[in-house]
């Protein structure tokens, strides 16, 4: 039953001269003080979602993108700022990219935040996607089994770190402590201080490519998925492996529990309404996607998006087709009340839904939309409503 919803901001400033006939990724520029913008976005949301009920404000790490797409670079500081401005919403962290971090330091930082906030950061873990940013912090990134690799390891440390009052490790990338002599003693284990009070500390992560490696990995450390971005079609595979895998380590989950569903949205008079408007958003998210691989189209279609001079004449994904795979839910409220009813009615352990702003959407826009989704969908589900 669906109990929780929440809303996510990647950070972006960008909102003008978006869609295929606009300016072209990455030729875009935005002066310091504009791309500073993006941490009064992040306020001016969270104090509007805290004002409509919403349960959580996910946001995104990202580093270097003058670009203006995605602009905060640390979750925790920028969630231990919003939790003082806010009394009751919890903040996401979606996600804390681990290869991008000491896995010691990021395990202190959340511990701090979870204190201060008394319990309303939520931890969140992810490997990466961007060779600009991984690399740079001299971590593997276009070699994805080194980068699985560290990531893996890194949790591991992490988990341990939260879990127990004093730990050792000693793995390919980190041995914890350091073998050195102290006041009179070598050492052997290691406490961090503090620790997250809020234990069992929750722990989530993007599922995406449904790699059995991964969704076991996640099974075994007791992560739970976020889901988002995947085409209805292929929902009940990854959670049908996910719970699979979960059975072997001793883990019963049933109907989609311990896992939550993401969608991108647009809220309109109709269902072609929805679509015409969300389209130069769809398009932007797609200039900004598809150079980075994040989309299964081909080297033609690649080239296509990123020069606007070479859009005609290529036949790109669509929209429509987004909508069609579920994967956008575009209409009036009760199209999408719909569709969320029939997700509940098959995946009944599913308690989280989270929606997103998307690439080129204006702050004015997503408040517009987030306001319209809070008053008229969110009331049509009793495991909210009854809560609030």
């Amino acid at each position: 039953m669906i109990t929780n919803f929440s809303a996510s901001y990647a950070g972006h400033v960008v909102d003008d001269g978006i869609g295929f006939s606009g300016i072209p990724a990455n030729d875009r520029r935005y002066s310091n003080e504009v791309l500073a913008g993006t941490l009064d976005w992040a306020l001016d949301f969270a104090q509007h979602m805290e004002k409509l009920r919403f349960d959580e404000f996910w946001i995104a790490e990202h580093h270097f993108q003058p670009e203006g797409y995605e602009g905060i670079p640390n979750l925790l500081m920028l969630s231990l700022y919003l939790a003082t401005q806010t009394e009751r919403l919890r903040f996401g962290c979606g996600f804390n990219i681990a290869p991008m971090w000491h896995p010691l330091r990021l395990a202190e930082d959340f511990a701090m935040a979870d204190i201060l906030t008394k319990g309303r950061v939520i931890f969140g873990v992810g490997r990466g996607y961007h060779t600009r940013e991984v690399e740079t912090f001299g971590a593997p990134m276009i070699d994805g089994d080194a980068n699985r690799e560290l990531f893996e390891e890194q949790v591991e440390v992490i988990l341990k770190a939260f879990r127990e009052e004093s730990f050792s490790h000693e793995g390919k990338h980190y041995k914890i402590p350091a073998t050195v002599p102290y006041r009179g003693y070598t050492l052997e284990k290691l406490s961090l201080v503090p620790r997250p009070l809020n234990q069992p500390v929750e722990v989530w992560q993007p599922l995406v490519s449904g790699n059995p490696r991964g969704i076991d990995f996640m099974a075994k450390m007791g992560i739970k998925p976020l889901i988002s971005g995947t085409p209805k079609s292929k929902i009940k595979e990854r959670v049908d492996m996910y719970e699979e895998a979960s059975a072997k380590y001793g883990r019963e989950l049933t109907g989609g529990e311990d896992v939550a569903l993401g969608y991108r949205f647009f809220i309109a008079e109709t269902k072609e309404k929805a679509i015409e408007q969300a389209r130069p958003y769809f398009e932007e998210a797609m200039k900004f996607a598809a150079p980075l691989g994040l989309m299964a189209i081909k080297p033609d279609q690649v080239e296509a998006v990123a020069n606007p001079m070479q859009i005609q004449g290529t036949a790109l994904p669509t929209l429509e087709e987004a909508v069609d795979a579920g994967i956008w839910l575009c209409g009036p409220p009760q199209l999408i009340i719909d569709y969320l009813k029939n997700v509940e009615e098959e995946f009944p352990g599913v308690e989280r839904v989270n929606v997103g702003a998307v690439m080129g959407m204006s702050r004015k826009v997503f408040k517009d939309q987030l306001t319209m989704f809070a008053e008229e969908v969110m009331p049509a589900f009793p495991g909210w409503a009854n809560k609030v």
